[in-house]
């Protein structure tokens, strides 16, 4: 009788075995089940354009980075849709005008722009089943307009002049919207009724003036978006922010958000040639004391970069934390375009440029041991007609030579970075 107990003993081991093994493999089938639906979760497509705006990533410039010291990073807002930081800025403006009663939808956004906010209106703007009015000054890259007209935009290009003059690309297209709101209720009144020499006609749905430069959703976009990135990305661990400035908005919101959530960190203004906005934050006026803050007449900018700089104080700069401001030049931004296509692949537009020179004086301020966030707004791809274009730099002696950052005072004798830097006052 004693083998059969011995065979029964058996058995049993053996089915205590392949209970443990069916258990194990349960549940990592289990785990495996789980693991893809949390995958599966994450793979969910987006519902829609607009759900792909934002959560940029946050990327080392390893080139300057190792040139300082420091560590730069650059926010990547030229991977949004439209290919711009603006992105942000339309659906904030487009989505509060229509929460408020401001648009309708099929009706028109009119806006004033030199290119990005106006690409951005236009590629939001049929997601919200509205149409979009551009008018662009006409000494703004071509391939902008190309753009615009291409995305189904109609585009209005104008001479520039200053923002006091009645024929300002910005007053513009102010009147614009409210030439289509008189449409809509003329249309009201009676349906064949349709005021033909309004350039804001093709439908009575009404128009809406986004308004970058004052409207504060512009503002409100960095500051409930990009600046909350940005500290998200960094994991707290951020010693300075830099950025120009041409409504303000970006600059704005993020330097608001990210003093909030750590005082010591240090925000600064980098400003281009005839920006008046480098004499606002360090010495407290816009201009020199010749000049009346507001009543230039004739075009004030003088520089090769586009959508940064200002001579007035907008809505939107106004909620700006600033510690100081540096002085950026033409020749810095093309120079640093160019090596940063060179040694790290990064095809920036003019105002990335502006702003990767304002990271390296940053850098050379704070010294070595620092992290330092910028913006990089755009790619090169609508700047090809000028500020890539080294027959229209050869005009105004920006001709690019440098093989290194020695434009910036590294990596040559150069006892002085180029450009000028003051605390705020």
């Amino acid at each position: 009788m004693a083998p059969p107990a011995r065979t029964t003993g058996a058995t049993v081991t053996l089915l205590s075995i392949l209970a443990v093994l069916s258990y194990v493999m349960i549940n990592n089938s289990r785990s495996r089940s789980k693991s893809s639906s949390r995958k599966a979760a994450v793979k969910k497509p987006s519902i829609g354009l607009v759900a792909a705006i934002g959560n940029t990533p946050l990327i080392r410039i390893n080139s300057l980075s190792d040139a300082t010291g420091c560590e730069i990073l650059g926010k990547s807002e030229f991977l949004n849709p439209g290919g711009s930081v603006k992105d942000r800025v339309a659906v904030k403006i487009i989505e509060e005008a229509l929460e408020c009663g401001a648009l309708a939808r099929g009706g028109v956004v009119t806006e004033g722009s030199a290119g990005s906010t106006a690409i951005s209106l236009a590629t939001v703007a049929p997601a919200y089943g509205c149409r979009c009015h551009v008018v662009i000054p006409d000494d703004a890259a071509i391939e902008k307009s190309q753009i615009l007209e291409a995305l189904g935009a109609t585009v209005e290009r104008v001479r520039p002049v200053s923002i006091t003059h009645k024929e300002h690309f910005v007053n513009i297209a102010r009147r614009r919207a409210l030439e289509a709101n008189e449409v809509a209720l003329k249309h009201q009144a009676t349906s064949n009724d349709v005021n033909h020499h309004s350039k804001c006609s093709a439908d009575s749905k009404g128009g809406f003036f986004a308004d970058q430069f004052e409207n504060l959703a512009n503002y409100r976009a960095h500051y409930e978006g990009t600046g909350p990135e940005i500290w998200e990305q960094v994991g707290g661990k951020l010693d300075a922010f830099v950025a120009a400035a041409g409504t303000g908005g970006t600059v704005a919101g993020v330097s608001q958000f990210l003093k909030e959530k750590k005082s010591s960190i240090k925000c600064f203004l980098i400003d281009p040639p005839g920006s008046g906005l480098f004499n606002k934050v360090t010495r407290g006026v816009m201009y020199t004391t010749q000049e009346a803050e507001g009543r230039r007449l004739k075009n004030p900018f003088d520089t090769v970069t586009e959508g940064i700089g200002i001579n007035r104080l907008t809505e939107n700069f106004k909620m700006a934390a600033l510690d100081g401001a540096f002085r950026g030049s033409d020749l810095e931004a093309v120079e640093m375009s160019r090596y940063l296509l060179k040694k790290d692949g990064l095809f920036v537009g003019s105002s990335s440029a502006m702003n990767c020179v304002g990271a390296v004086k940053v850098a050379q301020q704070m010294g070595p041991g620092h992290t330092i966030v910028t913006i990089l707004c755009d790619s090169g791809m609508r700047h090809l007609s000028k500020f890539y274009n080294e027959k229209y730099l050869a005009q105004y002696g920006l001709t690019p030579t440098a093989s290194g950052l020695e434009f910036l005072g590294i990596g040559a004798d150069v006892k002085s970075v180029n450009g000028e830097h003051a605390p705020k006052r």
